[in-house]
């Protein structure tokens, strides 16, 4: 039976075949997600992957339904999988934003689900690093997302060499907008014409601006002026302050698509082009008074960062690690009078955070040494009993080939602490 289009399975390493996705791997992205996100301050949330459908309608319009998991549950509700985690988290701020110390600094690592076409880098489930921040409208929180996400980027062995954030504003864009058009209806339609700039002819662009009244080449010249604003000049200044300033560059070219937006957007991409944005984000200051029906406004800020689009980059320039099982020892039972005592001394270990494993039934001794080479173990330890009938342990660096002996309850300083 096959598993669903457009889902993965993820297994440990060794894959069984180079196209599967690796579980190992995912885990170092997300050690590296959540070291990231705490060394800045922020507190880990989570929420339902099941939310009901009128979140993201009210967010995103009826439109959005078309790229949901979304049905009617056994109490008629109807509901969806969620596509993304900003409603989610704009509803729980809002529900208790008044027990938390603002600024609100948050980060969530959920699986998301869209139904939609895949292609490159583009699934129809991911999982994704969001960071937001609530409660600060200056554009020090903006700067300081970039940096998180710069950060981020950093500690996987990515450089400047490697990535760019590109670094647009909501507003620039009104501001242009409103100085050439009075019909404020026909923004969201500007927008998505900008959002879609680089991946559309330049004819089929030209088309779409005209009929909205706005110059092509007009915009283009813009875009390559690419004249900061204030906000961006601060927010460029504070990058530079922390020595971040190679890792970033104004491009009105990004505007995000999305309609909540309100400020300073940016997206991630590699140098090269390869591949799709590695992360976007922005302010939108709008949103949790628009989930809360009005009842709370605070601003907003934050970023998404997919697995997927990351993995393919990390695979591509060579920096994911190496993985494998990384056992501290592996308990030889060649005596089966010993495995009582073979089992207590395994137990003390583990309890002490030493990874061990063993033979669970009995096994020729060349058969478990086997297995200790075979999962990567750093020792081999073996209970022995002296011929005045005492208890000793013998450790064996599997590396070295080093052989010691210990008394069983002295055995455990002299294992390598586990990494």
């Amino acid at each position: 039976m096959d598993r669903l289009p457009g889902f993965r399975d993820f297994y440990p390493e060794p894959l069984p075949h180079p196209d599967v996705w690796s579980a190992d791997a995912r885990q170092y992205i997300f050690d590296k997600w959540r070291a990231a996100a705490r060394r800045y301050g922020f507190r880990e949330y989570d929420g339902p992957p099941l939310e009901p459908l009128e979140l993201f309608t009210t967010k995103s319009g009826e439109e959005i339904v078309g790229q949901l998991y979304n049905f009617t549950d056994k109490g008629q509700r109807e509901i969806a999988l969620r596509p993304e985690m900003t409603p989610t988290l704009a509803r729980m701020v809002a529900a208790h934003e008044r027990n938390y110390k603002k600024p609100i600094k948050w980060f969530a690592i959920p699986q998301l689900f869209r139904y939609e076409r895949q292609q490159k880098g583009r699934l129809r489930e991911h999982f994704q690093f969001n960071a937001d921040i609530f409660g600060e409208a200056d554009v020090a929180a903006d700067a300081e997302l970039i940096a998180l996400l710069i950060d981020t980027l950093r500690s996987l062995g990515l450089t400047a060499q490697d990535f760019i954030i590109r670094l647009s504003s909501r507003n620039a864009w009104q501001e242009y907008f409103s100085q050439r058009s009075s019909d404020e209806t026909k923004a969201y339609e500007f927008y998505q014409i900008i959002d879609k700039l680089e991946r559309e002819q330049p004819e089929t662009s030209k088309a779409k601006l005209a009929a909205l009244g706005f110059s092509y080449d007009e915009i283009t010249s813009f875009i390559k002026a690419g004249q900061p604003t204030a906000e961006l000049n601060a927010i460029l200044q504070n990058l530079a302050a922390r020595g971040l300033g190679d890792f970033v560059k104004v491009d009105y070219q990004v505007i995000r698509g999305l309609a909540y937006y309100t400020g300073v957007v940016f997206e991630a991409f590699d140098q090269k082009g390869e591949f799709r944005a590695i992360a976007g984000g922005g302010r939108y200051d709008n949103l949790v008074k628009l989930i809360s029906g009005g009842k709370v406004n605070l601003p907003a800020l934050g970023f998404g960062m997919g697995d997927v689009v990351l993995f393919e980059l990390l695979k591509s320039r060579g920096l994911l690690p190496k993985f494998e099982a990384g056992l501290d020892a592996f308990c030889l039972i060649e005596d089966e009078t010993l495995r009582a005592d073979s089992l207590k001394l395994i137990q003390d270990l583990r309890a002490v955070g030493y990874a061990v494993d063993y033979s669970l039934t009995p096994a020729k001794p060349d058969k478990q040494f086997k297995r200790a080479q075979e999962i990567k173990a750093a020792h081999t330890i073996k209970l022995e009993r002296t011929a005045t009938g005492e208890l000793s342990a013998r450790m064996k660096n599997l590396n070295t080939r080093e052989e010691k002996v210990f008394a069983p309850a002295d055995f455990a300083p002299h294992l390598s602490p586990k990494s």
